[in-house]
């Protein structure tokens, strides 16, 4: 399943992985890194951003993104993503994702890319088998980008809030296995598991 072109796409990846303990964007899940993994998810997108430290990764087919507010979360990112894609496309969807979400696929985002239609839809969040709307695996419409600068000039750091919740649309029924996050070295090893990926010599 190929996403459309019209679709930006930005992956995070500036966070310090203090849980981790090393950089998880780096860390190994099946002969590919986490970072690797998300952006696969998102490959047919027609702009890609990779929102992260100038110099820190390498990933082919994505234009790298200074995070203009290092240190203030997925918020900041999506902000710095949106002004990127104002800026290039004038306006548009982007997708947002964060590293430590590997199992996420194209069929993911293109049933949020089918949600956007509803009029006067500015986010569109899918919400995970116990009803909890996943913020930071969500698409986000560039016109919210004035209220992004306003909040975090403000202090406000949550992302839950980056769209008022009359503009948010929201897709449930979706595979449960997309949602995995990984935060720390068991959610990865829960995670080769889950999908049969067992270490060398694990078995």
């Amino acid at each position: 399943m190929s996403l459309p072109p019209e679709l930006s796409a930005a992956l995070t990846a500036g966070g310090r992985s203090s849980r981790f303990g090393q950089d998880k964007a780096l860390a190994k899940l099946g002969g590919l890194t986490l970072l690797e993994r998300a952006a696969g998810s998102l490959e047919g997108a027609g702009l890609r951003l990779l929102v992260a430290p100038p110099g820190r990764y390498v990933l082919p087919g994505w234009l790298g993104v200074p995070d203009t507010r290092p240190g203030e979360g997925p918020l900041a990112g999506l902000e710095a993503a949106l002004a990127e894609v104002a800026a290039r496309r004038g306006a548009g969807w982007v997708a947002l994702c964060g590293v430590d979400q590997p199992a996420l696929t194209p069929a993911y985002w293109a049933a949020l890319w089918a949600a956007r239609a509803v009029p006067g839809t500015l986010a569109v969040q899918a919400l995970d088998p116990q009803g909890r709307a996943q913020p930071l695996a969500a698409l986000y419409h560039t016109a919210l980008r004035l209220r992004l600068t306003a909040m975090l000039d403000g202090g406000e750091r949550r992302l839950r809030l980056a769209a008022p919740p009359e503009a948010t649309a929201t897709v449930a029924g979706l595979p449960g296995g997309v949602f995995s996050n990984v935060n720390r070295p068991e959610d990865l090893a829960a995670l080769e598991r889950q999908l049969g990926m067992g270490r060398p010599g694990e078995g």
